[in-house]
């Protein structure tokens, strides 16, 4: 036996054998561990008011949960009254029923820069946008640059950004739905009759209907499930290898 055959396999190791691998169903409740909830004195917290602690299991079960939800842009405004704020709660039950996870700027989202690259960052990491134009603003026209004014009667306008986050989403691509309560922006920007495509275009008529009857109308669900489609087939094709599609 020459030296060299004898040093190689010298270093030849059996290989170990491995238990078959099991798969974990969920995590087992003794590893479970209370993450600690310190209250200081000085705070002024006391520890009625202190939130119970939060296991480390649940949190992260959180984080799986909104793992499996697509995100979308949620556009709309920071000012809501009480029936608006009652709409829009339901809404967003809506849109976590689809299995969306809804983000808006700056409740749910805000990076360090201003507004328009902030909008822009939000809408290319987002595979889907729904503005809901909610009335803000009572207008009157009392005067023009040129030519007569155009009506005398006092109007609704809603919030400018509902003009800029749908109008970008547009540019992007990204599938879209917009929500419009009745009589606001009617004669301004994309809200305007025959800009926007009218099978993305569904009103809410706030004084003669409520929440529940809103979301109950065979419109809303069939313009919700049309654009779930679209956001979930943007979300396979965006998400797909580049030499996937070109065999397809």
């Amino acid at each position: 036996m020459s030296p060299l055959y004898a040093k190689n396999k010298a270093r030849q190791f059996p290989l170990k054998q491995h238990p078959p691998i099991t798969k974990l169903e969920k995590f087992p409740a003794s590893r479970s561990k209370q993450l600690p909830v310190s209250v200081s004195s000085s705070s002024g917290i006391s520890k009625a008011d202190a939130k119970p602690p939060v296991t480390a299991i649940a949190a992260m079960e959180e984080c799986i949960d909104r793992a499996f939800r697509i995100p979308v842009f949620l556009s709309t405004s920071n000012t809501l009254n009480s029936l608006q704020q009652s709409f829009f709660d339901r809404l967003i039950a809506e849109i976590e029923g689809a299995l969306l996870f809804p983000r808006t700027l700056p409740a749910s989202e805000q990076y360090t820069e201003t507004v328009l690259p902030n909008i822009r960052r939000l809408v290319f990491s987002s595979y889907g946008m729904l503005a809901i134009n909610f009335r803000r603003f009572e207008v009157e026209i009392t005067g023009t640059n040129a030519g007569s004014i155009p009506t005398t009667e006092p109007f609704w306008q809603g919030s400018v950004f509902l003009q800029i986050e749908p109008s970008m989403a547009f540019q992007f691509g990204l599938p879209i739905l917009l929500v419009r309560e009745k009589g606001t922006d009617t004669s301004t920007g994309l809200w305007t009759g025959g800009v926007s495509p009218l099978n993305i275009f569904v009103e809410w008529d706030s004084g003669n209907q409520s929440a529940e009857d809103f979301f109950n109308t065979v419109q809303w669900r069939e313009v919700l499930a049309n654009w779930t489609a679209e956001v979930r087939n943007n979300y396979f094709i965006r998400t797909e290898p580049s030499f996937g599609l070109q065999l397809q």
